[in-house]
C-alpha cells in the first residue's frame, strides 16, 4: 500500500497565470505614452514642431514592432491567436449583452479587432505626418520627396484622422474600465503585471512568452525598417 503524500510534497498551483509576457506589455504602454506626449508636443512643443516630429517616429518603431511581435511574439501577442471571425465577435457581444461573456486569457474577440483598429489609425496618423508641412517653418521627414499637392492632402489627412483616433482611444479605455471594474476581468492590473487570477478561459491558459532576444530582435528590425526606409526614399530621418 503506497504511503500518504505528505503535506510537504504537494503542489499547489499558483494563484495567478501568465496572461501578457513583458514585451507586449512595454510596447503598450510605451505607444500609449507616445501618443499621450505626441498630443502635448503639438501643442505645446517648439515652434518647428521638432519634437512633435520625434515622437511620430518613435510611434512609427513601436507600430512596426508591434506588427512584428504579432507574428513571432509570445501566444496571446500574436495576432493569430485572437483575431476571430464576424461570427465570434457577435456571439461575444449577444454575451456580453446576457451578462455571461466567456472569460479569455488573452483579448476577446472583440477587443482583438480593436486592437487592430488602433494599430491602424494611429499608423496612418503616424505616415501622414512624414509628409506634413505648414509652409513656414515645419517640414517633416518626406516632404522633399513628395509634390505640394501631395504635402496639401497628407496634413489634411493627419488633422482629419485625428478625431477618429480620439472615438477609438475613448472607446478602447471606456472597454477596459467596463471589463475591470464591471465583468470580473481587470484588464487594467493584467496588462500591468502580465498576470490573471487562475480560471476558466476560453483561450488557452497560461501564456506563451516571448523571448526577449526575439523581442531586441524584432526592435532593431523595426528601428531600421522606420530610419532606414525613409533614407531610402530619400527623405531626412532627423528632424
Amino acid at each position: 500500500m503506497d504511503a500518504p503524500l505528505s503535506r510537504s510534497t504537494v503542489t499547489t498551483p499558483p494563484a495567478t497565470v501568465l496572461a501578457w509576457d513583458l514585451p507586449t506589455r512595454v510596447a503598450k504602454w510605451l505607444l500609449a505614452a507616445l501618443v499621450g506626449l505626441a498630443f502635448a508636443s503639438r501643442y505645446w512643443g517648439d515652434g518647428g514642431l521638432v519634437w512633435h516630429q520625434w515622437n511620430g517616429l518613435a510611434i512609427l518603431v513601436v507600430l512596426v514592432f508591434r506588427v512584428l511581435w504579432g507574428l513571432v511574439g509570445g501566444s496571446t501577442a500574436r495576432f493569430s491567436r485572437f483575431l476571430r471571425g464576424p461570427g465570434a465577435v457577435l456571439s461575444y457581444g449577444v454575451a456580453m449583452l446576457r451578462g455571461r461573456p466567456p472569460h479569455f486569457l488573452g483579448h476577446n474577440p472583440a477587443g482583438g479587432w480593436m486592437v487592430i483598429a488602433l494599430l491602424g489609425v494611429v499608423g496612418a496618423q503616424a505616415l501622414t505626418g512624414l509628409f506634413t508641412t505648414d509652409d513656414i517653418a515645419v517640414y517633416a521627414p518626406l516632404t522633399n520627396v513628395v509634390s505640394d499637392e501631395t504635402m496639401a492632402r497628407a496634413s489634411a489627412w493627419h488633422q482629419q484622422i485625428y478625431p477618429i483616433l480620439l472615438v477609438l482611444l475613448g472607446l478602447h479605455v471606456a472597454a477596459n474600465l467596463a471589463h475591470s471594474f464591471l465583468g470580473g476581468d481587470n484588464l487594467i492590473t493584467a496588462m500591468i503585471t502580465g498576470r490573471k487570477p487562475r480560471g476558466t478561459f476560453a483561450d488557452r491558459a497560461p501564456a506563451t512568452p516571448g523571448s526577449v532576444a526575439r523581442a531586441l530582435g524584432c526592435l532593431v528590425v523595426a528601428t531600421a525598417a522606420v530610419f532606414g526606409g525613409i533614407v531610402l526614399a530619400g527623405g531626412n530621418p532627423f528632424p
